[in-house]
């Protein structure tokens, strides 16, 4: 059996937030994909931004820690980024593999002497379109079964912009040099994307609807009701995948995107490729 910590990224804000308009959390989401792709795996769900957070199972009685998107941002520190660097750093330098997307990523560089910071060349809600690999990553096992081009759900105006010594970039796209990364610290790997493989299209939706404001800002809808009406396309597509072609079309959205097995390759290739190797050496 695989025993996964699962860390929600958010403080209770935030989670309370992202519960209103998704009916769970960024960490039960991630469980609920985790035990599908695996199980035997048993989850346990930690929420480390919160002060006197306890873990719910001992580093090493685990066999990897996943860490979730945020709404925090890890340039403005204070005691909720702490915590969680602290986490992360313990777990890489405890020999235990560390998935990270999106906050996950950006933490996980930070400890490791890398930055994190605003993307100047703009956020990316929806989706994070043509992803390609870099030279290192042509056949590195995170993106297995990965096209030459694909795209992801994506959400993030923060990103990593100078990656750390020891890190490998696997991939890339126009907006973002760092889509796809792999860290080394202490005897750890970190395997993660600033990508969402997490993330079905109607959570994608709902965190728009979050992000309504950012997404008009940044220029990407004229306004909310379009913000809102590119949402419900989204939604409708999740609900009917192969009954909504047209929205498929209009949207540019992809079988990289729609069909849960190919959106989430590299969770499943972390818990293939880097844990159960792990678990039976």
């Amino acid at each position: 059996m695989l025993h996964l910590l699962v860390a929600d990224g958010n403080d209770r804000d935030g989670r309370e937030r992202h519960v209103a308009v998704c009916g769970r959390t960024s960490a039960e989401t991630y469980a609920g994909i985790l035990e599908k792709l695996a199980p035997d795996a048993t989850c346990h769900l930690v929420a480390p931004a919160d002060a006197g957070a306890t873990l719910p199972r001992a580093l090493d009685a685990c066999d990897a820690l996943v860490l979730t998107g945020s709404t925090l941002h890890v340039e403005e520190g204070g005691p909720a980024v702490t915590r969680q660097c602290d986490l992360v750093r313990a777990a890489l330098e405890a020999g235990v593999p560390v998935f990270g997307s999106c906050w996950g990523v950006q933490v996980a560089a930070t400890i490791a002497g890398g930055r994190a910071a605003r993307n100047p060349r703009g956020p990316e809600y929806g989706l994070a379109r043509a992803i390609r690999r870099t030279e290192a990553g042509g056949d590195h096992p995170l993106l297995a079964g990965r096209p030459a081009s694909w795209d992801a759900p994506a959400i993030h105006d923060d990103a990593v912009i100078e990656p750390p010594p020891r890190s490998t970039v696997l991939a890339g796209n126009d907006r973002l040099d760092v889509q796809a990364i792999e860290i080394r610290l202490g005897g750890g790997v970190f395997w993660g994307t600033q990508y969402h493989p997490e993330l079905d299209l109607d959570e994608v939706a709902a965190m728009l609807r979050l992000s309504a404001e950012g997404v008009v800002e940044a220029g990407l809808c004229p306004d909310e009701a379009a913000l809102h009406a590119y949402a419900d396309a989204l939604r409708d597509l999740h609900r009917d995948p192969e009954g909504r072609a047209d929205l498929a079309w209009r949207l540019g959205v992809t079988a990289e995107v729609l069909v849960p097995e190919r959106r989430r390759r590299e969770i499943a290739n972390f818990l293939d490729r880097l844990v159960r190797p792990r678990q039976r050496a």
